[in-house]
């Protein structure tokens, strides 16, 4: 779900061209659930290989960050772990939405609606083990960097973006601003021409970026009262929220009171749980590791084409080429009279 801040959040139109010789860390199962989604056939079947094991999360995966390799951009993906505790009922309720998605599906199949058929199908993906696995041996034998977060990987990506070592947070969702993520780049792996579901309407989905420093200071509010108005709006840790309440709203009872307890006897019957200070942790104090190292090195070809190729049924001149666009940006870095393109 996400906290949802799009109304409160003042948004720059970006290119990616402009984020060449910048590091990103990017959320990976946010990314690989937009892979999942979208890279389909037009029933709406994931690409699978002739074992029947999905492919579409390492399609999107390879030929993605080969094209942001080749702009000059440093990924690294960051993979949650395990989930806080709290965020059990806004996983459940996901798993209730795919669930009814699936039927819905199989309903539209059946009435051959392939229109409606793919649209509910891209509600349906779920990322399994083994999709996280191959994940990252392949990012491994590509020679893009990745960090396994002991928690939520929206929080292990802000931290590295904070102490300096990413110059950007990659999400989908607003929740790594709560993070304290300094900068947030949307869009950054589903950029480019899309259609909109249910409609014969295509829209150019582009890159967009937010600062912290610039949402705080056009609301008027700390990163703490931030945190508050994404807890009233509804968070991934209390999905619920106070029922009807906006983010403009929201944001006007913080200013006005300071804090959630403070504007609580202005709410009609509403009782926050006793966890709304566990809540304020995670977003404050989050789970988070120390002792990762990022290293970007040259893609290992061969091994990728026997993964991918040979394993999945991937085309190999498909690969090869989106392989050697990630090798002439390394070598033209590893060219120039410093490395620090890249390597520095």
């Amino acid at each position: 779900m996400g906290v949802n801040l799009r109304d409160l959040v003042p948004r720059t139109l970006i290119k990616l061209e402009d984020l060449g010789g910048k590091s990103i860390a990017i959320d990976a199962y946010n990314a690989l659930y937009q892979f999942l989604a979208i890279i389909r056939q037009p029933d709406g079947t994931p690409l699978m290989d002739s074992s029947g094991r999905v492919t579409s999360h390492l399609s999107g995966l390879l030929y993605r960050t080969s094209n942001l390799v080749e702009m000059g951009i440093k990924p690294i993906y960051v993979f949650d772990g395990t989930p806080p505790a709290l965020k059990e009922v806004e996983i459940k309720r996901r798993m209730k939405v795919k669930k009814e998605a699936l039927v819905r599906y199989e309903q539209a199949l059946q009435e051959g609606k392939m229109e409606e058929a793919r649209m509910y199908a891209q509600a349906t993906s779920h990322l399994k083990d083994y999709m996280a696995e191959d994940s990252k041996k392949l990012l491994d034998l590509m020679g893009i960097p990745w960090i396994q977060a002991p928690s939520e990987g929206e929080a292990q990506a802000a931290y590295l973006s904070k102490h300096g070592d990413a110059d950007y947070c990659a999400s989908q969702d607003y929740d790594c601003l709560l993070f304290g993520a300094p900068r947030l780049v949307r869009n950054v792996t589903i950029s480019g021409r899309r259609k909109l579901p249910s409609k014969n309407v295509y829209i150019d989905v582009v890159p967009e970026m937010v600062e912290l420093k610039q949402v705080l200071a056009e609301c008027g509010i700390t990163h703490e009262q931030l945190i508050d108005v994404g807890i009233l709006i509804g968070t991934d840790f209390n999905p619920d929220g106070v029922e009807g309440l906006g983010p403009k709203t929201a944001l006007k009872l913080i200013k006005e009171h300071g804090n959630i307890e403070n504007a609580l006897p202005y709410l009609k019957n509403v009782e926050f749980p006793a966890e709304l200070p566990r809540i304020r942790e995670i977003f404050l104090k989050p789970k988070i590791r120390e002792d990762y190292r990022i290293e970007w090195k040259d893609p290992d070809v061969e091994g990728i084409v026997n993964f991918i190729c040979r394993e999945r049924d991937f085309s190999e001149d498909r690969v090869r080429k989106a392989v050697e666009k990630m090798q002439t940006e390394l070598t033209k870095a590893k060219g120039k009279t410093t490395l620090e393109k890249w390597f520095g």
